[in-house]
């Protein structure tokens, strides 16, 4: 009687040159398996230039794999890159298992990891745009769905493999997503009535940022060491020690090649990094591809339209960084930059004092004439900034004040001069 088994065996697939870069690469497709759930009980790397256009490894070592494949008695091989739908089927065809790309893989964790209705919604309809070209006809591809990764998400609703049958609940997903959002984007508007800057924390998956947000704010955010922890936004109101206060926003981590269907999808959530007043880049600051996973948070930031945003760059896990005096240089050369152990407590004060800095900067200098039935204003002027006269006349208050530029909007009636 054979054994039932509960975690799937993977070989992992990759083409390399043996550069530090490719090494990097396959580290991460190692941490993505073990987020998905899943052993990793082989790996087979080639090296060549470019993918082979029929079956990305070309015919031969296809067929290395399949011995590699029964040697090791796998479930599923995971390859390190995007594979078209025929090079997908191909390799299918000649190893005899499931075979997901890097992409699928990204699309099953954030299927699992997903917990709010929106998040939900947002991943199956990324899911969905991956799956339509890779419909044969033949119910092949959906036959299949139902366990194990990759094939978590639209496989539980049972769809048929008609194109326009899931085009129709693409649409339908998308209207879904836009109910949601609507009703998210009236509590931002609630929220952005509040009288206080807004940052949005951003940066590439596992770097700390759901650490660093309890850190600042006292709270309880879930952390994980497995990528990906948090999908949905959790905001955090943090007050800084000069007593202005700022609300925080974590947001879902970035990664190399982030799938554009999912940064589609998720691009309703992705708006409080689009919204916020400034953004906070956490960066591993102990990670050997920091330099690379900072450009590719750059290249998301630049598909939302937000890289030129004011942004505080957080190096954080500096307790794990070999050569402090390489990290110190450049923090030194960079702009608007610490580094802190978010875990451990250190550097946070600097970080506090620098985020206050950095909000000084993007405060409006105002001068007002206040009637006195409106002397709540007053009061916003010294919750949302910093007032720096204030004289009580027969015909109103005059207020000299630096304000955020929400609130600067709500006075802007009572300008003088």
């Amino acid at each position: 009687m054979h054994e039932i088994r509960t975690t799937e065996r993977a070989i992992l697939v990759s083409l390399e040159s043996g550069s530090e870069e490719d090494r990097s690469r396959i580290e991460e497709l190692k941490q993505l398996t073990y987020t998905a759930g899943a052993d990793i009980v082989g790996e087979f790397a080639q090296r060549r230039p470019r993918p082979d256009i029929a079956s990305y490894l070309g015919q031969g070592k296809a067929e290395e794999l399949f011995t590699e494949v029964k040697a090791v008695d796998a479930d599923v091989v995971i390859v390190n890159g995007d594979l078209t739908p025929t090079q997908q089927r191909n390799l299918e065809d000649v190893v005899g298992v499931r075979v997901v790309d890097r992409t699928q893989l990204i699309l099953d964790i954030f299927a699992q990891r997903a917990h709010s209705r929106e998040g939900k919604l947002q991943v199956e309809l990324a899911q969905l745009r991956y799956l339509v070209p890779r419909l044969t006809g033949t119910g092949a591809v959906l036959s299949r769905l139902g366990g194990g990764i990759g094939t978590r998400g639209p496989g539980e609703t049972k769809l048929e493999s008609d194109r326009r049958r899931i085009r129709d609940r693409v649409a339908d997903l998308t209207d879904e997503i836009e109910e949601v959002s609507q009703h998210r984007h009236v509590q931002k508007q609630a929220r952005r009535e509040l009288p206080f800057p807004t940052a949005a924390l951003v940066g590439y998956t596992s770097a700390g940022k759901s650490t660093l947000l309890n850190t600042l704010s006292g709270s309880h955010v879930m952390v994980d060491r497995k990528l990906f922890a948090t999908l949905d936004p959790t905001t955090r109101r943090v007050v800084l020690p000069d007593g202005w206060a700022v609300l925080v926003t974590d947001t879902v981590g970035f990664i190399r090649d982030l799938p554009h269907d999912l940064v589609a999808a998720f691009r309703a959530t992705l708006e409080e990094v689009t919204e916020a007043d400034f953004l906070i880049h956490v960066v591993d600051g102990s990670h050997a591809q920091m330099a690379a996973q900072m450009a590719a948070v750059g290249h998301v930031l630049a598909e939302l339209d937000a890289a030129d945003k004011p942004t505080m760059t957080v190096f954080n896990k500096s307790d794990l960084v070999a050569d402090q005096y390489v990290l110190r240089s450049i923090v030194a050369e960079r702009p608007n930059s610490v580094y802190i152990s978010a875990l451990k407590r250190q550097g946070i004060s600097q970080l506090m004092a620098a985020i206050s800095k950095l909000l000084q900067s993007l405060l409006v200098r105002m001068s007002l004439e206040i009637p006195y039935e409106r002397s709540d204003l007053v009061s916003l002027c010294y919750d949302s900034g910093k007032v720096l006269k204030a004289e009580y006349t027969p015909t109103g208050i005059l207020v000299e004040a630096e304000v955020s530029r929400q609130v600067a909007g709500k006075l802007e009636k009572y300008g003088r001069g």
